[in-house]
């Protein structure tokens, strides 16, 4: 029985070492892949499209959006333009443009949760659809690495060594971040647990009283016809 137990709870450690190098692995992963939000789509006069993105607190997010020029030998149309307006979870307005055609905007997270890109195309008849570009970058995307390497003039490895601690700045951040709400998870569970015990505790009283009256009403009535 010991050696059983024995290699039941190394088997137990070993896949649970192997879940957390998963757990790591998909985070850097996740973060040195491209996380930014690049996109053209159709938008008609008179309607609004909303975007949202996860951005945690503290965490810096640049964006940029154009109308396509549907001839590009005219000017742009008098009809192709938007309203554009950048809200935080709790609907502050980071960023608000009236009657645009190309613009950009760039944030800090104060909160972490889900911050909405709104575009509002203007009223016009006939009705014109619009072509709109949007790039939306967050954390160490926001960074135009090419850029730093040509302002700095720094060498190969000096860049590459800059870039790699940001991402792992980032990483870290993102690990603190994943503990934080897996500690909210767990309270969580730790309420709903003790809520459906008491739930359980108030429905076994229920029927303990639903019984006892139910056994109540029969003898009576049972005495009342003096079948007893």
């Amino acid at each position: 029985m010991t050696k059983q137990s024995d290699r039941f709870i190394s088997r137990n450690i070993g896949a649970a070492m192997d879940l957390h190098r998963s757990s790591i692995v998909l985070i850097i992963l996740s973060i040195l892949s491209p996380a930014t939000l690049s996109m053209r789509y159709e938008l008609l006069s008179g309607h609004t499209k909303c975007i949202s993105e996860e951005i945690h607190a503290n965490a810096m997010s640049v964006g940029k959006y154009s109308i396509v020029n549907p001839n590009e030998d005219h000017p742009l149309p008098a009809s192709h333009k938007i309203t554009v307006r950048v809200t935080s979870p709790q609907g502050t307005a980071y960023h608000e443009a009236d009657g645009v055609d190309t613009g950009q905007f760039s944030i800090t997270a104060v909160e972490t949760g889900d911050y909405i890109t709104c575009f509002s195309a203007v009223n016009h008849q006939p009705e014109t659809m619009l072509i709109i570009d949007f790039d939306w970058r967050t954390g160490i995307h926001t960074k135009d690495w090419l850029n730093v390497a040509k302002k700095s003039q720094v060498e190969t490895m000096e860049f590459e060594v800059k870039k790699l601690f940001e991402t792992v700045t980032s990483i870290h951040d993102e690990m603190f971040y994943l503990r934080d709400r897996e500690e909210e998870m767990h309270e969580l569970n730790r309420s709903t647990n003790s809520k459906m015990a008491w739930l359980s505790f108030v429905s076994f009283a229920v029927c303990l009283s639903v019984a006892g009256l139910q056994f109540w009403h029969l003898k009576t009535f049972f005495e009342k016809k003096k079948l007893i």
